[in-house]
Order: structure tokens, then sequence, then C-alpha cells
């Protein structure tokens, strides 16, 4: 059985990475994501959870989350994640308009997701985030007003408001899709403002480019105290050193650099029961690439960056770093100012956050096909 064999996997790729693993390793934040896990059969969950905590524990205070798909996860399935330690939820929306699920290929009824939340709170499970795209077909300022107000209802304590990626080079049901259902980059941003406006009006807190939280919520207090980071998946107040990956394709962070695990299942599985760790590429840290990185985040979490506090950190001298910006204001008139080594990126200018961000990047492909950036 497929499932069950990845599992197993799983399980022993985690007793390689146990070998090389100094003594004493506690996770703070344990993900499990990158597709369905809640296919997982419910002993299946109890299994993959203890093989991971013979290698590392969690601990004090950890997050252990769940990506849940509300059209798979039963009561049997949340109690085995509740047992394990579950504790934070994510789920997937997108949007609630049936029309829209159908194009995307994506149908999930508010009312399917809203059982999954209430199996979620009846277990004790109290943390939830939704994701929520704008910019997808043939979404109108209705349409994501109707989706935004069922998300609130649900009282989930994080929101991501992610612009919805057209990619049809990468995706074979993209290529179904006709261009004229694709909102113009000006409506794409006015569906963001309906959706950010009535979030705002909900009582969360605007954190970033995209996500809003409830005030209590971790990741708002750790935006208020200036300690929130951005990863992969978006805006965390995790402060691990190493993000270790584990399945088929999963990506991880080091001190040292990035890796990344054979992305195709067959191989993966090939590897790993060859007694070989799954890594297959990376990234190894060189010349400025933490202090760009370290710019990057800043400019994402906070819309500024302190570039002297950046020099003092990485022992470089200010005027290389504030030259890492020339240019930028003739690149982008009007969207940053640099005063007394402060990048800020304008009030008015925050939707172009992730290009202003990406002005900083030594390996941006700009020549190269992309989704929009706003």
């Amino acid at each position: 059985e497929p499932v069950a064999a990845y599992v197993q996997t799983l399980k022993k790729e985690l007793t390689l990475i146990q070998a090389r693993l100094p003594d004493g390793v506690m996770l703070e934040h344990l993900h499990w994501g990158g597709g369905t896990p809640t296919l997982l059969e419910p002993q299946m969950i109890a299994d993959l959870a203890g093989a991971i905590f013979e290698v590392a524990p969690l601990g004090p205070g950890a997050q252990f989350s769940v990506e849940i798909d509300p059209t798979e996860i039963d009561g049997p399935r949340l109690d085995a994640l509740a047992a394990a330690g579950l504790n934070r939820a994510s789920i997937g929306v997108q949007d609630f308009d049936p029309m829209i699920q159908e194009v995307i290929g994506r149908p999930q009824s508010y009312e399917v997701t809203k059982a999954a939340v209430d199996g979620l709170r009846e277990r004790g499970i109290r943390s939830l985030n939704v994701d929520l795209l704008y910019g997808l077909p043939h979404q109108t300022e209705a349409r994501i007003t109707d989706s935004v107000n069922k998300v609130i209802s649900l009282g989930p304590d994080r929101i991501a408001l992610f612009g919805y990626a057209h990619v049809p080079w990468m995706s074979k049901r993209q290529q179904l899709i006709p261009t004229d259902a694709l909102p113009s980059p000006e409506a794409r941003l006015d569906l963001y403002n309906v959706a950010r406006g009535l979030f705002v009006g909900a009582g969360l807190q605007e954190i970033g480019i995209d996500h809003f939280a409830k005030p209590d919520d971790g990741l708002a207090i750790a935006h208020r105290k200036g300690t929130m980071h951005r990863n992969f998946q978006g805006y965390t107040e995790d402060k691990s050193p190493a993000l270790i990956p584990v399945g088929a394709s999963s990506i991880g962070r080091f001190p040292q650099g990035y890796a990344q695990n054979e992305p195709s299942t067959s191989k993966y599985q090939e590897r790993v029961r060859a007694g070989e760790l799954a890594t297959v590429k990376g990234h190894v840290f060189a010349g400025d690439d933490l202090v760009r990185a370290r710019i990057i985040e800043l400019l994402l979490c906070d819309f500024r960056a302190d570039l002297g506090a950046v020099a003092a950190e990485h022992g470089e001298a200010l005027e290389r770093i504030v030259a890492m910006a020339d240019g930028l204001e003739e690149a982008l008139p009007g969207a940053t100012t640099l005063e007394g080594g402060v990048l800020t990126i304008l009030d008015d200018a925050r939707p172009l956050a992730r290009i202003v961000a990406q002005y900083f990047d030594a390996y941006d492909m700009s020549s190269a096909r992309h989704s929009q950036a706003v």
C-alpha cells in the first residue's frame, strides 16, 4: 500500500537523521505539511509521531502543527492527531465560491470546513490557521467578500492571504484556465484590499505583507516585539537555527545553508531504503548571502531595515551595506526612503514590498517566467 510504504520510508529517514544529530536535541516546532498528511490512517499517525519523538521530543511550549484537508479528515484521525500532541491546525480554503472551486479543482464547502474546525475544537485544539487566496480566476469583490466573511466566522487565530500564482507551465490544470478569467493586476490589488479591510475591521492585526492574526496570538505578539521571522511557509515566531527537512521534496535551512530532499517520491524512497540521506541539492551560504537574506527578511516582516544594525550583526562596514541599495530609488521611485542608515518602505508602497525586497536578491532570476508579485 503506497501510503503505508511512504510512512515506513519516513521512519527510516528519521533513523538516518538521528544518527547524525547531537544528543539532547528538542523540537521547538514540528510541522506536517506538503500535501495531505490527514490521508494517513490513525495508526500511521501514531506510529509516525512516535518515530519523530524518538529522534527529538517536543520541547517546552513547542508547537505541533498539521495541514488539515477538511474533505479527508474524520473523527478517528482527529483523535489520533490530538493524542499525538497536535496543538495547531492549518486549513487551506483558497475560496468558498463553488464556481471558482470547480475551476481550480478544489471542491471544499463551507459546511465541510466548519465541521473540521468544530472537530478540532472539540478535541481541545484551539489554534487555527486558514489560508485564503486572492487573484483567483473569476474572483470578484463580491465573491471574495463572501469568502472572507465565512473565514472570519470560523474564528481563526491566523490568516494567510496569499496571491494566486498562475503558472500554467508548471501546472497542467492551470493550462485549462483561460487568461481572460484572471483579474488584472489592478483588480488583484483591489481584491486584496477588500479582504484586508474586512480582516482588519474584524479586529485582526495586520502582519507584514500577507498575514493577519488575533492580537493575543503568538505571531502578533512577535510582530509587535520585532522578533518575527519569515521562512518558506510564511511568517513565524520560531527562532530555531535549524529547520530539518523530512520527506520527498522537503526543504531545510541550517546556519550553513539550504538543503532539499529528492523531489521524486520514488527516487526519494530508493535513496532512503539504500541507507542514504535524501538530500540531493542545496546552497552553501557565501559572500554576502546572510546580509542580503537579513535585509530581505526585515523588509518583508517590518517594511523597514536598519542597515546599521545589520552591518553590526554581520561585522560589515555600513557603507558596504548601504551601497546594496544604490539604484533602488531609480528602479522604484517614491517607494522607499533611506535616512540615517534605515531603509523604509513607504505606506502607500507596501504592496510593492516583495519587489523592493527582490532588489536585494543577488540570485534574482527576473528574466525567467514567474507569477505576479502583487
